[in-house]
């Protein structure tokens, strides 16, 4: 068994130790493999990390082994990955890595880094985000097949709002959508205008969609987790890869591919003859930030008209002005 490996990635070297070392026993894939894999779509990848403050999921020895989420750097850190301070709903903080070249991410994987996770911010300004970041999760009795539908639906309301957004797999059952935006709003808000748009794609389609964050509310619906655009709160980068037995990566699609394109079409083994042929099918969408005007003037006019309000917070978080209670609906009526 090689003891090492040496990869350039953007000019600079990293070793990667125990290659040899079994991540996904299923397949055989090793560590060495996953270390590939990142190579071999660095500038992808990188487009989704760059400068964001990003929590490591780690698997140091592979899927069945124990795993944890890194939220601070860790302490070997070399000098050329910068952090990035971030604050906790507790009030806590944390300096995270940002990636700022393809090696980082190498870096990385070769400590048992399966899947990253960033911030929808910049390390210049970590308070106001620039992604508005929906993800489509389907509940016992719907599949993937319904978060499709769901999401064309979706690139409806989104137009309407003057959003351009981009899908990609979740590299499990469900879909994210993630629409650039310009850093001009808070995290309150930007959430906000998450469950604005959210709200209005479940009136489209109630039957078929959900709102409701308690689970005994959802039913056989695809639920659109506006949470995950409240702080602290991370959605799996485009590229990254799950820790599911066939090594799934979550996939940047085109809209018109959606219809066709299942998770199962993209692991570490064809992700990189796809990005060689196609190249970053997201390349180039932070160029064109969208405005949240029309969303947050959706959500206001929810609140004024229906008597639409906040919703449920994350356990973890501190109780929000305006929040309604936090409990069970089924315990409340006790």
């Amino acid at each position: 068994m090689a003891e090492s490996l040496e990869l350039v990635a953007g000019g600079r070297t990293v070793r990667v130790s125990h290659p040899d070392k079994v991540y996904f026993p299923q397949r055989g894939f090793t560590k060495a493999d996953v270390v590939r894999y990142y190579l071999s779509v660095g500038d992808g990848i990188l487009r989704a990390l760059k400068d964001r403050p990003t929590t490591l999921e780690r698997y140091p020895d592979g899927v069945e082994g124990e795993s944890f989420f890194q939220k601070r750097a860790p302490k070997n850190l070399p000098d050329w990955i910068p952090t990035g301070r971030i604050s906790f709903p507790s009030g806590r903080y944390a300096d995270e890595i940002c990636p700022t070249e393809p090696a980082a991410v190498l870096w990385a994987a070769n400590l048992g880094c399966l899947t990253f996770h960033p911030w929808p911010v910049r390390r210049g300004d970590t308070e106001h985000p620039d992604e508005l970041r929906i993800d489509l999760d389907p509940q016992p009795g719907t599949d993937y097949a319904d978060a499709v539908r769901a999401a064309l639906a979706l690139r409806d309301v989104l137009d309407g709002l003057g959003l351009a957004g981009r899908p990609k797999t979740s590299g499990g059952r469900g879909l994210h959508v993630f629409v650039p935006i310009a850093p001009d709003w808070t995290f309150t808000q930007v959430r906000r205008a998450a469950i604005a748009v959210a709200r209005e794609l479940e009136r489209r389609d109630p039957e078929r969609v959900t709102t409701s964050w308690w689970k005994e509310e959802r039913g056989a619906k695809i639920f659109v987790d506006y949470n995950q655009t409240a702080r602290d709160r991370t959605i799996a980068s485009a590229y990254s890869v799950r820790p599911f037995p066939h090594a799934p990566v979550s996939a940047p699609l085109r809209w018109e591919e959606l219809p066709d394109a299942v998770p199962e079409d993209f692991d570490i083994l064809t992700m990189p003859a796809r990005f060689a042929e196609h190249g970053d099918l997201h390349a180039g969408m932070d160029a064109h930030p969208c405005r949240l005007e029309a969303a947050l003037e959706l959500a206001d006019r929810d609140e004024r008209e229906h008597g639409l309000g906040d919703l449920p917070y994350p356990p973890e978080h501190p109780k929000m002005k305006g929040e309604p209670k936090r409990v069970q609906p089924s315990r409340a009526k006790k």
